[in-house]
C-alpha cells in the first residue's frame, strides 16, 4: 500500500516537472503534464527532444 502511494507521488512530481519544462519550451503544458503522470520518468527525455509548437510553426 505504501509503495503505491509513493509511486503516485513520484508520478505527480514528475508531472509538475514536465509541466514546468513544457511551459519554458513553449510546448503544450497539459499534454506533457499528462504524459508525466502516465509514463513517469520515461517521459522526461521525450519532453526535451520533442519539437515545440514554436519550432513546428517555423518549419511550415
Amino acid at each position: 500500500m505504501v509503495g503505491i502511494i509513493i509511486g503516485r507521488l513520484i508520478s505527480l512530481a514528475i508531472a509538475f516537472l514536465l509541466d514546468a519544462i513544457a511551459e519554458k519550451r513553449g510546448a503544450k503544458v497539459m499534454f506533457w503534464a499528462i504524459m508525466g503522470e502516465v509514463f513517469g520518468p520515461l517521459a522526461i527525455p521525450f519532453a526535451f527532444f520533442a519539437k515545440t509548437d514554436l519550432q513546428k510553426s517555423k518549419n511550415s
